[in-house]
């Protein structure tokens, strides 16, 4: 943990002894979140995988603006610095927290986990928490559509002017379900295994454009495709705004307490400081209507 959050995540602990109070075994587990009974919100009170010890799950590499040097626990980047004050909220130090590198799928598949929770851009859907626990959202979400500078794709002010073209995205995401749902292309979407491949897909010209969320266009147009650029922001194909969560094991006993950390960061604008922080440069993208 660097020195640099230490002050912002310090800001938390205030709420931490509040949330530790409200959230006692006398409470009630809310109905689908968290089948277990309810423990106390502390680390004396919670049944983690290690007695006094948070363990939390991503992936690896772990990109910006989500995380920085691939390195989770340097509470650099906005996951990384959510996590951290998740942790604190529940009364945790940054030296009492351990990561473990877990694959995007194998977090959102059934069966015990390797992690109290895990925070890997989860978009929250209703398929997904048959098989996980969701915390409250700490994120909403758009996704983009990204080509290079020059090219037909680049020039598209609507979803219309993208129908025809070449369009991927990463297998198993809500990038690529809102390709499906908010462009008709006349041949179907490409799919790749992850945004590595199709980053190369993109700078090699075997497909127009590429679908990711906000964030990590923003990265990939700034810091790593130097002709790619955001073309716009695909309409919203649910009444709903897309929304992160953290995972956790179905029915986990955890999931109240976690949701009630993050409920009370966003309460006191705690997230909204760390997204002004970390992601406010990648909010700026034209609508595609």
């Amino acid at each position: 943990m660097t020195s640099r959050h230490l002050p912002a995540l310090g800001a938390v602990a205030a709420g931490a002894v509040l949330l530790a109070t409200a959230c006692t075994p006398a409470d009630e587990a809310d109905p689908g979140s968290g089948g277990g009974a309810a423990v106390e919100c502390t680390p004396d009170g919670l049944p983690t995988l290690t007695e006094g010890v948070l363990t939390i799950g991503t992936d690896s590499p772990a990109y910006p603006p989500w995380f920085v040097d691939d390195d989770p626990s340097n509470g650099e980047g906005f996951e990384s610095a959510v996590a951290y004050a998740v942790a604190l909220e529940l009364g945790y130090s940054a030296e009492d927290v351990t990561w473990t590198t877990v694959a995007f799928n194998s977090a959102i598949q059934p069966g015990p986990k390797e992690f109290d929770f895990d925070i890997n851009q989860f978009s929250i859907t209703e398929e997904r928490a048959r098989a996980v626990d969701f915390s409250s959202p700490y994120y909403d979400v758009r996704q983009v559509v990204v080509a290079l500078a020059g090219s037909e794709a680049a020039e598209a002010e609507s979803t219309d002017d993208l129908a025809g073209l070449a369009i991927g995205a990463q297998v198993g995401t809500t990038s690529y379900d809102t390709l499906v749902e908010a462009v008709d292309p006349r041949t179907e979407p490409l799919v790749y295994n992850n945004n590595d491949d199709a980053k190369q897909a993109l700078e090699n010209g075997q497909v127009d454009a590429v679908v990711f969320d906000l964030p990590t266009a923003f990265y990939i147009t700034s810091a790593e495709l130097e002709d790619a650029v955001i073309v716009g922001q695909l309409p919203r194909t649910e009444e709903a705004a897309e929304q992160f969560g953290l995972v956790l094991d179905l029915d986990s006993p955890l999931t109240d307490c976690v949701s009630g950390a993050l409920d009370s960061l966003r309460e006191r604008g705690v997230l909204a400081e760390l997204e002004q922080e970390w992601l406010a440069e990648a909010a700026d993208a034209p609508e595609l209507a």
